[in-house]
Formats: structure tokens, C-alpha cells, sequence
């Protein structure tokens, strides 16, 4: 017969290895979550002919760089404001904000904090911080009008503009491969760990954007790995305003058409053409 002591040891070894686990998530949670590129992407118009550099200005005292994209084709008189996913820096977006400016749209692409040269380190807080500043600039350095301007997130910018648009309602709200809370993707991943318990950061999309009452559109890939559909899925369906809901068939999360491919483009036009009271 075994020793209860021989079968205690075993179990506090396990034990310390889950409290081990447990204790490195909660330290280095945030490296799991925002995965930036630090490395400044050099002058806007460098990459985008006609692009120019701009100056976010945060609350808690950061300066920000963005860049701003003009209109190349017909000026749509309307300004869609870009926050990115947790991942690179505004030069992997440039493809998104030339698409936009070619259908007539003002872009200002921004970076979070930490991310593109940028200083201070990413947190839900603080990107909430830098999505306000970006507003901020739009209204009061831009002179752009709340009523035209098109709020859209790429995923985690998708929570990011979703919290934005609670406190400054913009004409309209495009959500690219959304969830509902942050929580909840990462139990996708981590089923095994206590997630709702452990992270600092929240992002509680599918909570706020019960309140926002404007022209929504959602965009999700059917075969994401990342963020699963049924979740993008949920978002649409508690979203407080009149919704689209555009399925990409076959696409994953990080695949090329759910950046700047046509069905993306397209849901940006109708949003517009929606707000403009257009069939």
C-alpha cells in the first residue's frame, strides 16, 4: 500500500507547476495579448504618396504619430478613423487606409502606444486613451465633424473603437472580426486556465455596443482561428444600432481579403452610403 506521503508529493508538484503557470500568465499576460513592432515605419508619405505625419496627444501626456491619408478618389466628405489588432504597426495597414483614400475617403491611420516608434506600453486604459486622442485630432486639429466620421477596428482595434464610440458616437461603426470580450477569446485558447480571473485587460465589446446606436457593420472570416465566428456573430447581434453583418466564406483571421480584399471595401462602402440616406 502506498504512503500518503508518496502520493502527497506527486500532488503538490502539480500544484506548483499550476501555480507556477498561473503566476507567469498574470506577469506576462500583456506580452500575450500586444504584439507590436516598435521600429518607427519612417515618414508617412514615404509610404503612402501624399500621406502626412500627425501628432496624437493623449491625456496622460503621450505624443502619438499617426498618419494621415487624404482622399484619391471622390471626396466622400467623410473620415474613417483606423485602429489596428493587437499585432505590427500602422506601415502593415497602409494597403487598408490606400483602398479607403481610393474610394474617397480621409484616412487617419493610428498607432496605439508602444507600437510604430510610439512611447509607453499598451494596456486596455491606454488604448482607450489613444483612440480619444485620435478623435480628438480629427475634431479639434482636423476641423472633421463627428457626423462624418466612420470609426473602424480591426479586431482588437475592434474593441478599442467600439469603447470609443460609447463615449463619442460617430456616424458609423465597422467592426472587422470582432469578440465579445477578450476574456472569451482567450478561454478559446487557454481552456485550461482561469482566464476571467487572471487578465487585467477586458475590452467588454459586446457589452458596449449596446449602446451604440448608429449604422454598424461587421465583417468576420467563417473559418477564423483567432476569433471565433460564433463571436463576431454575438457582436452583430447585440449591437444597439441597425446592423450588416458581412461573412467572408472560407477566410482566417489573418488572411490578406479581410485587410483590404473587396468584401471588406465594399461593407465600408454601403456603412457610407448608409449614413448618407443612399439605397
Amino acid at each position: 500500500m502506498l504512503k500518503a506521503s508518496s502520493l502527497v508529493r506527486p500532488a503538490l508538484i502539480v500544484l506548483l507547476v499550476i501555480a507556477v503557470l498561473v503566476t507567469a500568465l498574470w506577469l506576462l499576460q500583456r506580452r500575450l495579448v500586444f504584439l507590436p513592432d516598435t521600429a518607427h515605419p519612417g515618414p508617412a508619405a514615404q509610404t503612402i504618396p501624399g500621406a502626412r505625419d500627425v501628432t496624437l496627444h493623449t491625456a496622460d501626456g503621450l505624443a502619438l504619430t499617426a498618419w494621415l491619408v487624404p482622399p484619391t478618389g471622390a471626396d466622400r466628405d467623410l473620415t474613417v478613423l483606423v485602429a489596428p489588432g493587437n499585432a505590427g504597426n500602422r506601415a502593415g495597414r497602409a494597403t487598408i487606409a490606400q483602398s479607403l483614400a481610393a474610394r474617397g475617403f480621409t484616412v487617419l491611420l493610428m498607432d496605439y502606444r508602444g507600437y510604430g516608434g510610439n512611447p509607453g506600453s499598451p494596456s486596455e486604459a491606454g488604448l482607450a486613451l489613444d483612440a480619444r486622442a485620435a478623435y480628438r485630432h480629427l475634431v479639434d486639429v482636423e476641423n472633421k465633424r463627428p457626423d462624418r466620421i466612420i470609426y473602424f477596428g480591426e479586431s482588437l482595434g475592434g474593441a478599442v473603437v467600439t469603447g470609443l464610440a460609447a463615449e463619442h458616437p460617430p456616424a458609423g461603426l465597422l467592426l472587422r472580426s470582432p469578440f465579445t470580450d477578450l476574456a472569451a477569446t482567450a478561454a478559446e485558447h487557454y481552456p485550461f486556465l482561469p482566464v476571467r480571473l487572471l487578465l487585467r485587460d477586458r475590452f467588454p465589446v459586446a457589452e458596449q455596443i449596446a449602446g451604440v446606436m448608429v449604422p454598424t457593420a461587421v465583417v468576420y472570416g467563417t473559418e477564423d482561428s483567432v476569433v471565433p465566428a460564433e463571436q463576431s456573430l454575438a457582436v452583430a447581434k447585440a449591437a444597439g444600432g441597425a446592423v450588416e453583418i458581412s461573412p467572408v466564406e472560407g477566410a482566417d483571421h489573418n488572411d490578406a481579403v479581410l485587410f483590404e480584399g473587396g468584401e471588406l471595401m465594399a461593407a465600408v462602402d454601403r456603412l457610407a452610403d448608409r449614413i448618407e440616406g443612399e439605397p
